[in-house]
């Protein structure tokens, strides 16, 4: 009972609005009992000050424990100074409004919570498992590695798997911000969370729940919540001092006052005003008002930014440096021409090829049998295939010998290339190609094989370049196949044939020569220059645990154009909290002032400032609407 008592009251804070409500009430009886009855008037007074005071003495005491002194503390210190010299009213008034500025900041806040939370709304309760041919109903924590489940149209799938029987679509939007259902059949990688659209499929679980992609999403996205930027921790800094300043500012107003001659209650009236007015409560909510919703903007297009410090350094970048492999290619090889040498038909090659590579899992292999396939080519017999690693291999037919493979694997046996040969190996070379020559007594031709660069890429390029980033590639590839990536994309510098320790090394020399710098990449070689950057950028879900581990943001889609979505947000995030630092810290100057100057009514002051408080807050919450304009190279804040 104590536990959901401590929940209820302090942690889910459900009592705030209700007690705001008592508040006033309380205020407008004791209002009322002026007339009506002046002698019960206290007792109102003392119920507006507990129920409007409650929170803030229980947050100013949590401080104090802290060593800390914050805002609560100066509310209820000028509310307690105004009834000490029978301005019970306005102290109460002041309770009320600082109070309900609280309640409203808890529940807008609550906004970024809550599209948080929908991620953990995306885990079923209950999956349907198969064993022996029978169907039966578990709970989704006994879900095992291996195990069979079947998910029917419409249901949310329970677990990562792959996909054993059946076809459908999964709706991946809430998970990857994947706008389209991704056909889903035999073979192909489901997630949990994800709707199951047309067709019931049969699933083969590859990941214990507490590993599914859902899950690292969940745990990612609650470090993100935790972390403060070095902006918040400045302020959070500040905040201790500057609360102490305007604790002596009040005292120092009231000593002076007093020696100028000012009668002790308007003096003191004026100390617990400046307490008011300059309390840096919209200060200290500046930042965290914007990143909390920045965070969760992020996460529902699939951008998880582990936390405020994440945000700010993205915003600062000026050069983006990106892998090759699997980051500005799909890191799948395919088929990009047969070029003949004795006039035979391309697609008499292809098979030939196809026939010999056909038992081979290596991706060359898979890429040269897929595409004789996608053109409905028949293979001959082959015998006996003999691989040579890192060369080639060798098919026995009844009649002769086929050879498909490098240029090394005939250099070796001693078989000289003909000049016309020689010939497409360099255009293949130059084009950044890799050549796989055939050969079955006759030179046949050539097959042109390579990593399929991402349709996106070239325009994911131009947006960054747009922003005014520079792009530079960095790849362990050799140079001739970088050189045609990056002519392909639009990149103008590149580095190739770099291990990963010189990858590190580039980084931080870029760094050096540009300013900060993000670092795009998918793989576990990949790691060391993610640290070294100024922001690691973990791109895919399909993206290795240790390029996850390391990166400072995670792309759940593989789409290159996210990264300039996701430093467009991070650079709104920022103009968000520097406009609010700007207005905030304007507010407080002006009340100082007017203060002073003309000396406002306590009342006047309040509004002032919880009104500049719940600004601050509502303009954070307008990133919640953001969205990308990919053709201007910003975002913009639109509904939708």
């Amino acid at each position: 009972m104590g536990k959901w008592i401590h929940r209820f009251v302090l942690e889910e804070r459900r009592l705030e609005f209700p007690f705001v409500g008592l508040t006033l009430t309380a205020l407008i009886g004791g209002i009322a009992s002026r007339w009506a009855a002046p002698g019960a008037q206290g007792v109102f007074w003392v119920a507006a000050y507990l129920f409007g005071g409650f929170y803030g003495v229980i947050d100013g005491a949590l401080a104090l424990r802290g060593g800390r002194l914050d805002v609560n503390l100066l509310m209820l210190l000028s509310a307690l100074g105004a009834a000490l010299i029978g301005h019970a009213e306005e102290g109460g008034t002041l309770l009320f409004l600082f109070s309900l500025s609280n309640a409203l900041q808890t529940m807008a806040l609550e906004r970024t919570r809550r599209a948080i939370r929908q991620l953990l709304n995306l885990r079923p309760p209950v999956a349907r498992r198969i064993r022996e041919g029978k169907e039966e109903t578990i709970p989704i924590e006994a879900i095992e590695v291996g195990d069979h489940l079947l998910v029917r149209p419409g249901e949310r799938i329970p677990a990562d798997g792959v996909v054993v029987a059946g076809s459908s679509t999964a709706d991946e939007s809430l998970l990857t911000g994947e706008s389209m259902p991704v056909p889903k059949g035999p073979g192909d990688p489901v997630f949990e969370g994800t709707l199951n659209g047309y067709g019931a499929l049969e699933i083969r679980v590859t990941q214990p729940t507490s590993d599914t992609m859902l899950a690292r999403i969940i745990h990612l996205v609650e470090e993100a919540q935790a972390q403060r930027a070095r902006t918040q921790q400045a302020i959070d800094r500040f905040e201790q001092r500057y609360a102490w300043a305007v604790l002596a500012g009040a005292a120092l107003t009231l000593v002076l006052s007093g020696l100028w001659g000012e009668a002790f209650d308007r003096a003191f009236y004026r100390a617990m005003t400046l307490l008011v007015v300059a309390s840096p409560c919209a200060l200290v909510i500046s930042t965290p008002a914007a990143f909390l919703s920045a965070i969760a903007a992020g996460a529902r297009r699939g951008i998880l930014f582990k936390g405020g410090m994440a945000l700010e350094r993205l915003a600062q970048v000026r050069g983006v440096a990106m892998d090759k492999t699997g980051t500005l290619t799909e890191n799948r090889v395919t088929v990009q021409a047969v070029r003949t040498l004795n006039g035979n038909h391309p697609d008499a090659i292809l098979a030939l090829a196809a026939a010999v590579e056909a038992r081979s899992e290596h991706p060359i292999a898979r890429a040269i049998v897929e595409e004789a396939r996608a053109r409905g080519l028949s293979f001959p017999e082959i015998r006996e295939v003999k691989a040579r690693p890192g060369l080639g291999v060798i098919g026995l037919t009844p009649t002769n010998s086929i050879w498909v493979g490098s240029p090394r694997l005939f250099q070796e046996q001693g078989i000289p290339l003909p000049d016309e040969v020689r010939a497409l190996l360099e255009e293949s070379q130059r084009a950044g190609r890799t050549p796989l020559l055939v050969y079955d007594g006759q030179w046949q031709g050539l097959i042109e094989v390579a990593d399929r660069v991402r349709p996106e890429a070239a325009e994911a390029v131009q947006a960054l370049r747009r922003m005014g980033i520079e792009v530079v590639m960095l790849t362990g590839d050799q140079p001739s196949v970088a050189r045609a990536v990056a002519r392909t994309v639009g990149i103008r510098r590149f580095e190739a044939g770099l291990l990963p320790e010189e990858k590190l090394e580039r980084i931080r020399a870029l760094a050096r020569s540009i300013g900060p710098v993000a670092m795009v990449g998918d793989g576990m070689n990949d790691a060391p220059a993610l640290a070294a950057a100024s922001v690691g950028i973990a791109m895919g879900k399909m993206s290795s645990d240790v390029a996850v581990e390391t990166a400072d943001v995670v792309l759940l889609q593989e789409d290159l154009r996210r990264v300039a979505e996701a430093i467009a947000l991070a650079r709104a995030a920022m103009r968000t909290v520097w406009q609010n630092l700007a207005f905030a810290s304007g507010v407080i100057v002006l009340l100082v002032a007017l203060t002073f100057g003309v000396g406002i009514p306590l009342p006047v002051a309040v509004v002032g400032h919880e009104g500049s408080t719940l600004l601050v807050v509502l303009n954070g919450l307008r990133l919640l609407r953001w969205r990308w304009r990919s053709a201007g190279g910003g975002g913009n804040l639109s509904r939708g």
